[in-house]
């Protein structure tokens, strides 16, 4: 079968890809955890965080998923985050703990939140504190009652930094509007 678009591509590049190198995206990663366990993995904040980091933490947040929170394998944990060193230990945790990670644009309006929860039959929810005021207005039309978990934005810079960072974005540019939200859970509990 001929496409058109195949007569677009440059030189060299295959029209289709080989059997992959990995069976799944953790024996990738596990693979990237061991050959640069020392190298820098993601920076934010000016924070830097290695493979092997990620991986301890991202299992640590697996076995928390796990044996805290008595999630199943196949069970949906939505991640509402921006780009933050909290996402890839949040979403690794998810996968290596058997779960679909539902990962959720953290600039959803409250009735998009709720549809795709509803949709997703989500049993816990990863949220930015900043973004905790949407999830306050649409959980009790929520068709389960998910685990939440809430993360500041500083909370994986650590030290007076990370407190620093908190402190600003919730006190000087008011970045976290208020919210009620009883029973959630703190994001380094879990790890």
């Amino acid at each position: 079968m001929s496409f058109p678009w195949y007569s677009k591509y440059p030189k060299g590049i295959p029209q289709q890809i080989g059997p992959l190198e990995y069976n799944s995206l953790i024996e990738l990663f596990e693979v990237a955890a061991l050959k640069y366990p020392n190298r820098i993995a993601f920076d934010n904040f000016g924070k830097q965080i290695t493979f092997s980091e990620i991986d301890r933490l991202s299992t640590a947040f697996a076995a928390y998923l796990q044996n805290g929170l008595k999630l199943k394998k196949g069970d949906r944990v939505a991640i509402q985050m921006p780009n933050l060193i909290q996402f890839p230990i949040a979403f690794m945790g998810v996968i290596k703990a058997g779960m679909i990670a539902v990962n959720t644009n953290p600039l959803y309006t409250p009735r998009e939140m709720e549809h795709q929860f509803n949709d997703a039959g989500v049993s816990a929810i990863v949220i930015v504190s900043n973004f905790a005021h949407n999830l306050e207005q649409i959980l009790s039309k929520l068709k389960s009652k998910p685990h939440i978990i809430l993360t500041d934005m500083g909370d994986m810079v650590g030290g007076l930094k990370g407190m620093m960072v908190n402190f600003v974005v919730k006190y000087v540019k008011r970045m976290v509007p208020a919210f009620n939200l009883p029973d959630t859970i703190s994001f380094k509990k879990g790890i």
